[in-house]
C-alpha cells in the first residue's frame, strides 16, 4: 500500500510539473513520458514475478485448520521414484513447520495436499577441461492444489505452473557420478519441498 501511494504521488508530482507555466514544453512532454513510464513500470514491479493462480488467501490459512494429508503425488517423468522423494520430503516439512498436524487418511484430514509433477529437466550448465560436465541444472514443473476437505474439496490454493530450479555439482574424480546424481536430486526434492510449504504456509 505505502509503494502504491508512493507511486501515486509521485504522478501527481509530474502532473503538477506538466501544467507549469514555467515548464518549457519540451520540458513538459519529458515529465509527461516520465511520469508514465515510472507508472507502468511500478504497475508491472507490483503484479509480476509470481507466476501462480491463486484461490482464496495464499498467505492465510484458514484458523481452524489443524490436519493435514499428503497423498503420493502424481509422476509423469521418466524420473524413477522422484513421486516418492518428493511426497516424503513435503510431508516432512509440513511436520517440522508444526502449522498443521500430518494425517495418513482423507477422513482424519481437514485439508489435503495433492501435487503432479510435471517435468524434470537436468541440463549440463559447466564443464572441465575435457568438456565433461561438472555443474548440472535441475528444473522441475509440477501442479499443486489445497484443498479443504471439511468443505467438499474447495480449494484454498492452486499452482498449476509451481516451477522451481536448483543446481548441484558433480565431482568427477570421485567416480560415482550416478550417486552423486541420486543424493544431489534428493537434496532438490528437500528444497523443493521447503518452498512449496513456505508458499502454504507464508505466501509469496
Amino acid at each position: 500500500m505505502r509503494l502504491r501511494s508512493w507511486l501515486c504521488g509521485a504522478a501527481r508530482f509530474f502532473a503538477e510539473a506538466d501544467q507549469s507555466s514555467l515548464v518549457p514544453r519540451a520540458a513538459k512532454v519529458g515529465a509527461r513520458s516520465a511520469a508514465i513510464l515510472f507508472l507502468v513500470s511500478g504497475f508491472w514491479f507490483l503484479v509480476s514475478g509470481c507466476g501462480y493462480a491463486l484461490v482464496g488467501r495464499a498467505n492465510l490459512l484458514p484458523p481452524n485448520l489443524k490436519t493435514i494429508q499428503v497423498p503420493s503425488s502424481v509422476n509423469r517423468t521418466t524420473r524413477v521414484e522422484l513421486e516418492r522423494r518428493v511426497t516424503q520430503a513435503i510431508a516432512q516439512e509440513m511436520v517440522s513447520r508444526g502449522r498443521l498436524s500430518l494425517v495418513s487418511t482423507p477422513a482424519d484430514a481437514g485439508a489435503i495436499l495433492r501435487g503432479a509433477i510435471e517435468s524434470f529437466g537436468l541440463t549440463p550448465v559447466a564443464f572441465n577441461e575435457e568438456g565433461r560436465a561438472t555443474r548440472y541444472q535441475v528444473t522441475v514443473a509440477a501442479r499443486i492444489e489445497l484443498l479443504d476437505h471439511r468443505n467438499e474439496d474447495k480449494v484454498i490454493w492452486k499452482n498449476d505452473q509451481y516451477m522451481f530450479n536448483e543446481s548441484y555439482s558433480i565431482n568427477l574424480q570421485l567416480g560415482d557420478a550416478f550417486d552423486q546424481e541420486t543424493r544431489a536430486i534428493q537434496e532438490i526434492a528437500v528444497r523443493f519441498a521447503e518452498s512449496v510449504v513456505t508458499s502454504l504456509l507464508e505466501g509469496f
